[in-house]
């Protein structure tokens, strides 16, 4: 069974959440197998058997956003977990074996397909996973967790933000006349639907075509529906609040045009992050309702993208706050995936990653894998980085009032301090000044072990 890491491996995600819909098995209930030993150059030390590559192309995509040029280990061991014919598993245990291409997994290609690209030098890597995406594209243009299944809004999402990552327009991958773009409007959520729900993507339809909406598919089908991939780096804003369907009694009730697709699910997704305090929420039947950490990144993420950043903002300030026992205090301890979300929505939100919360993601996450060839020349001061206990400032990063104070504080001191050696000088013969004190030294956190 999928483990807490993996909420962006949408077979089991959607079977949870979708009720009906249907899921690949992945693994035997009756009997779990051992946990697989984590190897070597992998970021994480829990079991990578469900979410190896789709944590590790997360983690070298994020870290590459943050300047750290990965181990050689690292990337390599992404790039070995590729099968013969393009794709990527969740994780292959024996990569002298060959791949089993119904296991294969289109959320691990397509972030690896985004990891590699980011990376650069691994072109024909990424042809080949693109090509894969090109032959196991369903009838209806959708595609599916694993080749053979009914396709999901999800892993369509995920393998639209792949394509646009590699410059492909996902517009001319198609099969029988759809593309994904046609593929993603068919699990979206139109004027048919309550208004709460209208824009939102569904994981898969239910028994009778019906479609329920899904936070977590919708946070990331969203971003592959705005024209997005990770990093998202857009710097575009629209300074009004997302626009719901415009749905009019006795109106068109047919699909989401694309051209308001994004737009419809940024609505919901404000919607959803209102209705439940800056955050999404994990509901499975039987179960409480827990916060969504993933669902709400990849919202942060989507709404970034969208163009609407003043929306994601309190959802980034809610991560910060409280982010940081999700993603560094796992049973096994740092969660890669986790923790390269939240430095994904650092970056997004165009929030300082090395106070984050109070936390240096950048930090956690070098951590939580092997040692990296280098580090940003210039990093800021650990003070606020990373501690033991992980307490966390409550924020996302340094208000501009405290920044202004600190301004005016350093500005008054100085004046006083060159008031002070401008007497002391005085008192000194021409030309031989006191003997300057020697400055603090910097600690700008390059002794991260």
């Amino acid at each position: 069974m999928l483990t807490a890491a993996r909420l962006g491996a949408t077979a089991l995600t959607g079977l949870l959440l979708a009720g009906a819909a249907a899921a690949p098995a992945l693994a035997d209930t009756t009997a779990s197998p051992a946990p697989a030993a984590v190897p070597a150059g992998l970021y994480g030390k829990g079991d990578p058997t469900y979410d190896g590559v789709w944590r590790q192309s997360l983690a070298l995509t994020a870290l590459a956003g943050a300047k750290v040029v990965p181990a050689d280990s690292a990337v390599g061991w992404l790039t070995g977990q590729q099968c013969a014919d393009g794709g990527w598993p969740s994780y292959r245990a024996d990569t002298a074996a060959a791949c089993d291409a119904k296991t294969e997994d289109s959320n691990a290609t397509a972030v690896a397909i985004q990891a590699l690209t980011v990376l650069g030098g691994h072109q024909d890597a990424v042809a080949k996973g693109v090509q894969w995406i090109k032959t196991n594209q369903n009838a209806d243009g959708s595609w599916a967790y694993n080749p053979g299944t009914p396709g999901d809004g999800n892993s369509t999402g995920l393998t639209v933000s792949a394509l646009l990552a590699t410059g492909t327009d996902p517009a001319t991958v198609s099969r029988n006349g759809r593309s994904g773009y046609d593929a993603l409007g068919a699990f979206q959520l139109g004027c048919a639907a309550p208004a709460d729900q209208r824009g939102a993507f569904a994981f898969q339809p239910a028994a009778g075509g019906a479609l329920a909406a899904n936070a977590l598919a919708t946070s990331q089908a969203t971003l592959g529906a705005a024209g997005g991939k990770i990093p998202v780096t857009n710097t575009n804003r629209v300074d009004a609040a997302p626009k719901p369907l415009a749905c009019t009694a006795g109106g068109a009730v047919g699909a989401v045009p694309r051209a308001d697709s994004a737009e419809a699910a940024s609505a919901y997704l404000v919607g959803q992050l209102t209705a439940n305090g800056r955050h999404l929420m994990l509901t499975t039947p039987g179960a409480t309702p827990t916060p969504d950490f993933a669902g709400t990144a990849w919202t942060v993420l989507s709404l970034v993208q969208s163009g609407h950043p003043q929306q994601a903002t309190g959802a980034a300030d809610w991560l910060a706050a409280n982010g940081y026992a999700w993603a560094a205090k796992g049973k096994s301890g740092t969660d890669a995936s986790a923790a390269a979300d939240l430095l994904l929505v650092a970056q997004a939100a165009q929030l300082d990653p090395h106070r984050f919360g109070g936390n240096d993601l950048v930090q956690l996450l070098t951590d939580a894998g092997p040692a990296p060839k280098s580090l940003p020349s210039a990093s800021p001061s650990t003070e606020g980085s990373v501690k033991a206990s992980g307490k966390a400032s409550g924020g996302s990063g340094l208000s501009t009032q405290w920044v202004i104070g600190v301004g005016l504080l350093i500005g008054v001191g100085g004046g006083l301090l060159i008031s002070l050696n401008r007497k002391r000088g005085n008192r000194q013969q021409p030309g031989k000044g006191a003997t300057p004190t020697p400055s603090a030294k910097s600690d700008n956190g390059d002794d991260r072990k």
